[in-house]
């Protein structure tokens, strides 16, 4: 068997798996810093349960953050075409 060439089959596999890894990545990322940022301008003093008005604010932080990725995802495609 020759290792040194690749299928095309597997390599549509590992290509495959290497975007799933990489959207998984950067969906931890991108939570993590929605998290972080919106945690920290919402919430002004943590407990063990979120006020009504902390909770709309981080609501309405992480769309705006959604929102924002989307446009300048379009934008960067965009641009590539």
């Amino acid at each position: 068997m020759d290792f040194s060439s690749p299928s095309s089959s597997s390599n549509d596999a590992m290509m495959d798996q290497l975007k799933n890894q990489l959207a998984q990545a950067y969906a931890q990322e991108f939570f993590g810093t929605v998290r972080e940022k919106c945690f920290a301008k919402c919430v002004t003093k943590p407990s063990s349960s979120l006020s009504g008005s902390e909770s709309s604010c981080i609501s309405k932080c992480v769309d705006r953050y959604i929102e924002a990725t989307g446009i300048v995802s379009r934008a960067l495609f965009n641009a590539t075409k």
